[in-house]
């Protein structure tokens, strides 16, 4: 049985949403063949940091990102009552929704920027392969996320679907770069 489409969004088209949907493929597509074009440059740096001080540094931010993605998920559950006992959420909760959402995406440009300058999208282990593809569905899900809520032409159920893909992404990505770094280099389950 199909879902309809919540009330406050008007139906979407099978051609107008494939339309919208291929924004985020295109930011996805376009992460992946810049990483893939670009000269790597080891010495690329993250505010000041170099080398092994850069990876730290984009560790403790990838955790402060995941942090906020967490953040993310429980004010989404707030926002459409899936916490036990809310009641419908203030206004307030929203705008720090949309606030917390654009801090994180602000946060993680100069991560991405320095994945992509100093190591480019490479597929030479499984962990790197996994962190990279990652990365670009990252960009491409938060396209998709501005896209359907810009849009409120899509069904209901698109939106938390687009938002958990952001999150796993986010999760993901930390769990293949900054808990390897945190952890010795080590990832539980990759090599």
């Amino acid at each position: 049985m199909e879902q309809q489409p919540h009330p406050s969004r008007g139906a979407t088209g099978p051609r107008r949403a494939a339309a919208l949907l291929l924004i985020p493929v295109a930011v996805g597509l376009g992460v992946w063949f810049v990483g893939r074009g670009l000269t790597p440059d080891p010495e690329s740096s993250l505010f000041g940091a170099q080398y092994g001080d850069a990876m730290e540094l984009k560790a403790r931010l990838g955790t402060a990102l995941l942090g906020l993605a967490l953040v993310q998920l429980l004010l989404a559950a707030r926002m459409y009552g899936l916490l036990p006992g809310s009641r419908p959420a203030p206004r307030a909760v929203s705008l720090v929704h949309r606030l917390t959402g654009l801090l994180a995406f602000l946060l993680s440009v100069p991560i991405a920027y320095q994945c992509l300058s100093a190591y480019g999208v490479v597929l030479t282990s499984p962990r790197v392969a996994i962190h990279s593809i990652t990365g670009c569905v990252l960009y491409g899900a938060f396209a998709a996320k501005v896209v359907v809520v810009r849009s409120h032409r899509f069904p209901g159920w698109t939106l938390p679907l687009v938002g958990g893909l952001l999150f796993c992404a986010i999760a993901l990505l930390w769990y293949t770069a900054a808990l390897w770094q945190l952890n010795g280099f080590r990832t539980p389950g990759l090599t």
